[in-house]
């Protein structure tokens, strides 16, 4: 997904070439894999150039994450403490992170109360 949010609509070669060489995954593995994501509506085809088909993503870098986060909180019964307090513990969590946080928080009521 990283290869089609980068670089936009690409074959399955050239999302392969955005592997490092050392480790890449075979050809058909990668393949495997775009064909998944094309079942799961992540892509979809848009052009064939040759026997390539061209794929680009359908799900955007950011819907993507948030769904991530929701299933990851999920499997705390929603709860985000354990979450914060594992970020926090490992050094992960700044305190530039704590006042984005804070900033988006503030936002978000001031769009409540103007409801």
């Amino acid at each position: 997904m990283d290869a089609l949010w980068t670089r936009g609509p690409s074959a399955v070669r050239e999302i392969q070439e955005v592997f490092p060489e050392k480790g890449r995954p075979a050809y058909t593995t990668v393949q495997t894999i775009v064909y998944r994501l094309e079942a799961k509506r992540a892509i979809r085809r848009v052009k064939k150039i040759g026997n390539a088909h061209i794929f680009e993503a359908v799900v955007s870098r950011n819907a993507a994450h948030r769904r991530l986060i929701d299933e990851l909180l999920s499997l705390f019964g929603g709860r985000s403490q354990p979450i914060v307090a594992h970020l926090i513990e490992s050094g992960k969590l700044t305190l530039e992170d704590v006042r984005d946080a804070e900033q988006t928080l503030r936002k978000l009521a001031r769009k409540d109360k103007a409801r």
